[in-house]
């Protein structure tokens, strides 16, 4: 019998704050958001939650709703849409060299890449068309053209990765699956990958020297 033919080379799969991405991009559009719509006054209001989220003194999942809710509830879609616009085209700027150049030799032979992040899809949508890559994040809700304040996906952080990313793709059609992170939140999406990096605990990045050929 015939191998199944397999549609990709492998799977490559980024986490985006803290590793293709070197800052905290989510309280970054925060602080890019509040300064372009001149709400000081909601900014003093949530900077002891944003302490609360860097101290790690509540659960980053719990704190991250919790801080969408309070900047974006009623927001208007159009205006916040066009802020993330710019705010990930400055992004762009700031990627990890070294990962970034991962991601690009993974395209250049093929690979299906796919960005999995806790951090919500109102910019993230930006920079995966900019890279031209697939995305699994956090979906915010929109109703009657406002943000709600709510997600319309739960927080897409540790198992929750794992989970998005088995009912989205079927890795039985990848020859070897890879995957990129830097914390606790990207432990299960890790535990799918043939070849893993964890930024901060490994030094050197999976060779892709060893070019497989599709089936």
């Amino acid at each position: 019998m015939h191998a199944t033919r397999k549609t990709y080379k492998n799977l490559a799969l980024f986490d985006f704050d803290g590793t293709l991405c070197k800052k905290d991009s989510f309280t970054g559009f925060i602080f890019y958001a509040l300064k372009k719509r001149h709400i000081v006054k909601q900014g003093i209001k949530i900077l002891p939650w944003i302490q609360a989220y860097y101290l790690n003194i509540y659960p980053a999942h719990s704190m991250r709703n919790k801080l969408f809710k309070a900047m974006f509830k009623d927001a208007k879609a159009s205006e916040i849409q066009d802020i993330a616009e710019e705010y990930a085209y400055q992004l762009i700027g700031q990627l990890d060299a070294k990962i970034y150049q991962q991601l690009l030799e993974h395209q250049e032979q093929g690979d299906h890449i796919v960005l999995v992040s806790a951090s919500v899809d109102i910019y993230l949508e930006v920079i995966c068309h900019l890279l031209d890559i697939d995305l699994i994040c956090t979906q915010t809700e929109i109703v009657a053209g406002k943000y709600t304040g709510n997600y319309s996906t739960l927080d897409c952080s540790s198992e929750q990765k794992k989970i998005r990313i088995l009912e989205k793709y079927d890795l039985d059609q990848y020859d070897k699956i890879y995957a990129y992170g830097n914390s606790i939140e990207d432990l299960e999406m890790l535990s799918l990958a043939d070849y893993k990096f964890m930024v901060g605990e490994d030094t050197q990045l999976p060779s892709l020297e060893n070019k497989m050929k599709l089936a």
